[in-house]
């Protein structure tokens, strides 16, 4: 599926979505270690960007849309760190980055973009670099279908191309990384929330503490570069 216009919508008139996010970017910034040089691909509204300055990362982005990429350049005068393309042909050499971060963006992917993307991942990263990020757990695609009104088709909502659970997020991560982690986590806005959803969101935290996750959650997974290509 074509997706280019429903990114270019959502990062541009449709940023004010991203408010949600800035809990799992925080956290995935906090898993990397300052001074660390980091490849963010999918740039979004430039949160991930933003908090990884401040928390004393070398950033680096890559996004398809142009326009996101310029607007991010020009606010945090990334220069040539911040180049418009795809995950599956990084504009970078070998071994450039400590960290590559993909949140909320695999899910995007048809089988062979994901596997391209993933093998770039690979060769990017320095031996002992790690790939980070998010995507939604156990998603039901077919319940976020929408028809278009003008030609009938019918799509997902936010674009979405694939669904993961935990076991085939480390097999798929696994051919290419190793160790593999994989875990189930709540980010919750709750300065955003009212006193209804943050009732709702303590209820969420406390079902998934007993093991009662539900639906709309997400799956955080880190997987390290083997030191030699022989480790996997």
């Amino acid at each position: 599926m074509e997706q280019s216009r429903i990114w270019e919508y959502f990062q541009g008139e449709g940023a004010e979505s991203f408010r949600h996010a800035r809990p799992r970017l925080a956290h995935l910034a906090g898993l990397i270690a300052p001074g660390s040089d980091v490849l963010d691909i999918g740039v979004g509204d430039g949160t991930f960007a933003r908090l990884a300055a401040r928390h004393g990362l070398t950033i680096h982005i890559l996004d398809p849309d142009a326009a996101a990429i310029e607007r991010a350049k020009t606010e945090l005068s990334l220069g040539d760190r911040a180049r418009a393309g795809f995950g599956q042909s990084i504009p970078w050499p070998d071994e450039s980055f400590d960290a590559v971060v993909l949140s909320e963006v695999l899910e995007h992917l048809d089988d062979q973009t994901l596997s391209g993307t993933l093998g770039e991942v690979a060769r990017v990263l320095r031996p002992g670099g790690r790939l980070i990020g998010t995507v939604p757990a156990d998603e039901r695609l077919e319940e976020q279908l929408v028809v278009c009104p003008h030609c009938a088709r019918r799509f997902h909502r936010w674009g979405h191309a694939q669904s993961f659970s935990p076991e085939r997020m480390s097999l798929l991560l696994s051919t290419r990384f190793a160790p593999v982690e994989v875990s189930r986590r709540w980010f919750i806005a709750w300065d955003l929330l009212n006193w209804k959803g943050r009732l709702q969101g303590m209820t969420r935290r406390a079902l998934a503490l007993c093991g009662r996750w539900g639906s709309g959650h997400n799956l955080v997974f880190v997987a390290t570069k083997p030191q030699s290509q022989g480790s996997v």
